[in-house]
């Protein structure tokens, strides 16, 4: 089996946001188990005897690397010479290209999604509510609202992956 089918066939999902936010008490829950599931697909399930542990471990050494990387620019900026020229933000032609590529596997692969699934995403992600919240407005159990989104993020991080999963 490989680690996306793992992550598809799980009913952790809202087990491990909520141990992840509780583990590293972050606001970028999100961000680190979605992360660490990407180091999980990409380096799959070979020889990982509890992909959950090995999941909840990699999201508290993200959150420990965020951290002390927001340490050492908070440290940096006191130091740093105001006379220094600006570097320019602006993305080079590679990044827009790759940038451009990776937002048309999204859309196509969100547009794939059921109707249902794609709206309660949208209500987390874009109105910021609640699965409570979100539960309630659609009248469903806070269960199928957790379910919902781990289908859509697992869709959604498996069109990162892979190129040929979403292609038109």
């Amino acid at each position: 089996m490989s680690a996306a089918e793992w992550c598809l066939r799980q009913s952790v999902w809202t087990s491990l946001h909520e141990r992840i936010r509780r583990q590293n008490r972050r606001n970028d829950t999100d961000d680190l188990l979605q992360t660490a599931l990407m180091h999980l697909f990409e380096r799959g399930l070979d020889g990982i005897e509890h992909p959950e542990a090995y999941v909840l471990r990699a999201a508290r050494n993200l959150a420990i690397d965020r951290t002390r990387r927001e340490a050492r620019l908070r440290v940096g900026s006191l130091d740093d010479d105001t006379s220094a020229e600006p570097v320019c933000a602006a993305p080079g032609p590679e990044r827009i290209v790759l940038g451009r590529e990776q937002l048309r596997r999204v859309r196509t692969a969100f547009n794939a999604l059921d109707p249902r699934t794609a709206r309660i995403f949208l209500m987390h992600r874009l109105d910021d509510l609640t699965y409570s919240q979100i539960a309630a407005a659609l009248s469903l159990s806070v269960s199928t609202i957790e379910k919902s989104m781990a289908r859509a993020l697992a869709h959604l991080a498996m069109a990162l992956l892979t190129d040929t999963a979403v292609d038109a």
